[in-house]
């Protein structure tokens, strides 16, 4: 079983601080990059799955050069195979343009039978990428898959809702997004991060993926615009109202809505 799995490199969310005022952007400088997490269950989704159904997998990322450190650290938990897509020509790119580009990439690689996405990046949040992999690809898709099973040719897929679990199934090949509760992702040791730090990367630019017209990908090419980025103002510490019962307590929050002519 051949499978493919998508990952985005990511600035640490937890580790940013600040905006900048000018540009509207996140200021990154000093900001580690990680392996978006979803993507991290959807590796360690497609590794169980090997070890279970035997198979290969290839992951396949699109970012500057140093997305290699994220595609060496997916070799060092059970990746078989990493790829990067890199060219000036893609910077920036949005979801759009962005899954237009790993389509062609995908193609370009192979025939797989699972691809296999987070359900979004925490830089951006959108859980745009996967689904519009399909469209391109004209795959089936599955979104928000807690549980994944392989009989055969047939995917059944447990797909999250807030209230409970929807059961599908599809045959293969298809795509697939995941969630963190799926599975919880694997350290590598140090024996298998010295062995992904001599792993080969495998390198592809806008000139190896002919199909891609370069007017449509990076900033300029790309159909929607991020016109604002901000940080949320700090709330306030709040008003407690905690009185001797609660009658009391229910008058003194009257009161105080009166007084702010909330009610």
């Amino acid at each position: 079983m051949d499978m493919l799995v998508c990952i985005k490199q990511v600035p640490d969310t937890e580790e940013i601080k600040k905006m900048d005022p000018a540009t509207n952007t996140l200021i990154r400088k000093g900001v580690p990059s990680i392996v978006s997490p979803y993507d991290k269950n959807a590796l360690e989704a497609a590794v169980q799955l090997k070890e279970a159904q035997g198979g290969s997998v290839t992951v396949l990322s699109m970012g500057p050069e140093q997305a290699k450190d994220a595609l060496k650290e997916c070799i060092s938990v059970g990746a078989d195979r990493a790829v990067l897509i890199t060219d000036s020509a893609f910077a920036g790119s949005d979801t759009l343009a962005t899954s237009s580009i790993l389509a062609a990439a995908i193609k370009k690689l192979g025939n797989f039978d699972l691809i296999l996405c987070g359900k979004q990046a925490i830089d951006g949040d959108t859980g745009h990428v996967g689904p519009e992999i399909a469209e391109h690809l004209g795959l089936a898709q599955v979104t928000y898959a807690a549980k994944i099973e392989i009989k055969g040719d047939i995917i059944v897929v447990n797909k999250e809702h807030d209230d409970g679990y929807e059961v599908i199934e599809a045959k293969l090949p298809v795509v697939c997004t995941v969630v963190k509760s799926i599975n919880e992702p694997r350290y590598a040791t140090i024996k298998s991060k010295m062995m992904a730090n001599k792993a080969k990367i495998e390198v592809l630019s806008a000139a190896d993926l002919p199909d891609i017209d370069t007017a449509k990908t990076g900033l300029n090419g790309s159909p929607t615009r991020v016109l604002k980025t901000f940080a949320p103002p700090k709330r306030g510490s709040g008003l407690r109202i905690k009185e001797e019962t609660a009658g009391e307590s229910a008058l003194k929050l009257v009161q105080k809505l009166v007084e702010a002519k909330l009610v």
